[in-house]
């Protein structure tokens, strides 16, 4: 029984550890890391929340887009890709 009981006592401290832990982990958030392949930015074609960074004034930091399509948000796409993307940027608007 008592062993029972330690790792309920664990798995909760565990949960609460994660708990307090994740907005300290939001807060050092940063633009997603460059890819393994030949990228650039491409402005304006990500979906909500699914950006990996943005200009100013829009948001600072991957995954946090507001809205799609944003104007100042971008994504990192195979070097040549973007110019066949409508809609799409090399700057942000």
């Amino acid at each position: 029984m008592q062993n029972i009981s330690t790792k309920s006592a664990l798995l909760a401290a565990s949960a609460f550890s994660a708990l307090v832990a994740l907005p300290m982990l939001a807060a050092n958030a940063a633009p997603a890391p460059t890819p393994s392949f030949q990228a650039e930015k491409c402005y304006g074609v990500n979906a909500v929340g699914k950006n990996d960074c943005a200009s100013s004034n829009s948001n600072s930091c991957a995954g946090e887009a507001k809205r799609a399509s944003d104007p100042k948000a971008w994504i990192y796409v195979p070097v040549g890709t973007c110019a066949k993307i409508q809609g799409a940027t090399l700057k942000p608007m």
